[in-house]
């Protein structure tokens, strides 16, 4: 299969063509569908019945089961399902399962009455976002196996656009369906539509991975220093297991990259700083600014959403095009650079056609850096243990962003938003200057 970058823009787009390209549309919409459900759509049904807000509240917790995955990724990586491994195959049966258990949960939620059995439906909801964040690590596992690292910009697009189809249809959709219906019938509904990723994992072919001879011999060397050897009985297996499921992971990558492993991991903690630090204040901005709910929803959910996608398609189209160092560079650059064309509507008259252009702008910028960091991240990993690498790139890929994303408000009461918007651009130096470092080290090294 070929790896290379390809020299016509019309032949790089094809790429949208292959058939598991296309499958990650639909695996998309069933890894988004069950995010919000568990999350402002919930919260909205437990408050249109006079849920305490305190209670809604502790419900949010269950959200912490997406940036705990990895604790379970070497499970979903290295251990059989009963009898669907075999027939289906390691990624395919545990997707399938995942799918099953959040249609499950969104039925048993849907069959619940909150009011009267608050605390089932609390347990289907964290049976769902369980399920969903386990869904998430095998999906991620089957994209970055089932086609070239070259091709992941594309997965990373058809995928990003059926989540956020899915965002659509569990947000305003199960919305609708609750004004006009019940909420019940709304999660009903959800539960459905779950058959899109069920059937979807049911077409697809299950990918095709070895385990190459260096990883063998990097496990084997491991056990030996671990002196594994000397364990006896079913301790030694706990202990074998443990090894090369958990441990194993970062020994790989570490070796696999040397010292240039540590650059990186922290390209890989700054990249999205900049991004989000500037969507936690995008919002209040647009209020503080005069512009109303509707002129907000109209222009950031119209326009980002279509722009968005573009993004995300033009930079899948480039990695094909460029490989994936140098739109990862530009996409690093894009994010802080339209960070000042916040910077420059906040001196300025509110216009709702300047928003719209630095909106549109934005929304482009954050498609293109989006697709073309999801293929680094997959092309980072070792399909021996693809669920457990990506899973750990992709819990460092935000938390530091979040907990420094934070601080955004007291940026903004203390310095404005205009100063807010320059050091959110700011921000961004360290990513672009990492991803230009890495870039020109692949270039030495060749």
């Amino acid at each position: 299969m070929n790896t290379e970058p390809v020299k016509s823009w019309a032949e790089a787009a094809l790429v949208y063509k292959k058939p598991r390209v296309i499958a990650m549309l639909f695996l998309g919409f069933s890894a988004g569908l069950p995010f919000l459900l568990v999350f402002s759509t919930l919260s909205a049904w437990l408050s249109d019945v006079d849920i305490e807000r305190s209670i809604i509240g502790f419900f949010s917790w269950v959200g912490i089961t997406y940036s705990i995955k990895v604790f379970w990724a070497p499970v979903v990586d290295r251990l059989p399902v009963p009898y669907l491994t075999r027939k289906l195959g390691k990624r395919r049966s545990w997707i399938l399962l995942a799918q099953t258990g959040i249609a499950s949960g969104l039925l048993g939620m849907a069959l619940t009455n909150p009011l009267t059995h608050l605390h089932i439906t609390a347990l289907f909801a964290l049976l769902v976002a369980f399920s969903s964040a386990t869904q998430d690590i095998s999906i991620d596992a089957y994209r970055i196996e089932a086609l070239d690292k070259i091709y992941q910009g594309a997965m990373a697009t058809t995928y990003v656009l059926g989540y956020k189809l899915a965002l659509l249809a569990a947000g305003a959709g199960a919305l609708y369906i609750a004004h006009f219906n019940n909420w019940p019938v709304a999660y009903l509904a959800m539960a459905a539509l779950m058959a899109t990723g069920i059937i979807t994992t049911l077409v697809i072919n299950e990918p095709s991975v070895t385990k190459d001879s260096a990883t063998i011999e990097r496990e084997a060397r491991l056990e030996q220093a671990l002196k594994l050897d000397e364990i006896k009985g079913y301790s030694h297996k706990i202990s074998l297991w443990f090894a090369d499921a958990v441990i194993a992971p970062f020994v790989d990558f570490v070796a696999r990259n040397g010292k240039t492993a540590f650059t990186i991991l922290a390209l890989i903690a700054v990249y999205k700083i900049s991004d989000i630090t500037m969507g936690v204040m995008a919002n209040p901005f647009y209020l503080d600014l005069g512009f109303s709910k509707k002129e907000i929803a109209d222009v950031t959910k119209l326009f980002g959403f279509f722009m968005t996608i573009a993004g995300a398609a033009l930079g899948g189209i480039m990695v094909v095009r460029y490989g994936i160092m140098k739109p990862l560079v530009l996409g690093a650059a894009l994010i802080a650079s339209t960070n000042l064309l916040f910077a420059f509507l906040a001196i300025n008259e509110p216009s709702t056609v300047f928003l719209a252009v630095v909106v549109s702008a934005d929304n482009l910028s954050g498609g293109i850096a989006t697709s073309v960091f999801i293929a680094y991240l997959s092309s980072l990993t070792n399909t021996a243990y693809t669920a457990t690498q990506y899973a750990l790139f992709s819990s460092l890929m935000t938390l530091p962003a979040k907990i420094l994303g934070g601080f955004s408000g007291i940026v903004v009461d203390t310095q404005g938003y205009f100063s807010f918007f320059v050091y959110a651009a700011i921000l961004g130096t360290p990513a672009i200057l990492l991803a230009i470092h890495l870039m020109k080290k692949q270039a030495t090294n060749g």
